[in-house]
């Protein structure tokens, strides 16, 4: 056979190997080490605005708990088709009321640090008993978010979250 056709031959299978080795890489990657993530809708301004990308490590939660402000990407649970991005406000076994705005935690007479919430929030929700296993989220801007204070199912089990938010790719490259 021609050794110039045989090159070509060798050099077309080296590029499809190379193909089919990416594709399986990339879907390794998305499917057990990161989560792609876009933002929907403006419930976390100012941290992450509306239509920020965004990767969130899947084994952040492998070997630890999520801890209080962890942001989180998880399946909605009143639609799991859905993936939400929100900060972790209560822990499992905890009472979590709003009062004027401000989130306490089992009674405590000091508010929750929140320093990253958007404008002056308002409004009272609450008491909320936060279930063995379970979350209750919330979002930066609480004056304009969908979160667990108003969701049919209001907690979200550590079995749904997909990952701690680690970094922004766009528009803006951030580290959190």
């Amino acid at each position: 056979m021609n050794p110039v056709l045989e090159e070509k031959k060798a050099e077309i299978i080296s590029w499809i190997k190379l193909i089919i080795f990416s594709v399986a890489l990339a879907l390794f990657i998305n499917n057990f080490i990161i989560v792609n993530a876009m933002v929907p809708s403006p419930s976390m301004e100012n941290t992450i605005n509306m239509g920020d990308r965004l990767f969130a490590f899947r084994l952040s939660y492998v070997f630890s708990d999520p801890k209080r402000y962890d942001i989180i990407v998880f399946h909605f649970p009143d639609d799991e088709t859905q993936l939400f991005v929100k900060r972790l406000i209560g822990l499992p076994g905890e009472t979590v009321t709003v009062r004027n705005g401000k989130v306490y935690i089992n009674d405590s007479e000091t508010p929750l640090d929140d320093d990253f919430v958007k404008g002056a929030p308002n409004g009272d929700a609450g008491p909320f008993v936060v279930p063995e296993n379970a979350y209750f989220f919330m979002g930066d801007n609480r004056n304009d978010s969908h979160d667990s204070r108003g969701w049919v199912n209001k907690f979200v089990y550590k079995e749904k979250m997909l990952g701690k938010v680690i970094l922004r790719y766009f528009p803006p490259f951030k580290i959190f």
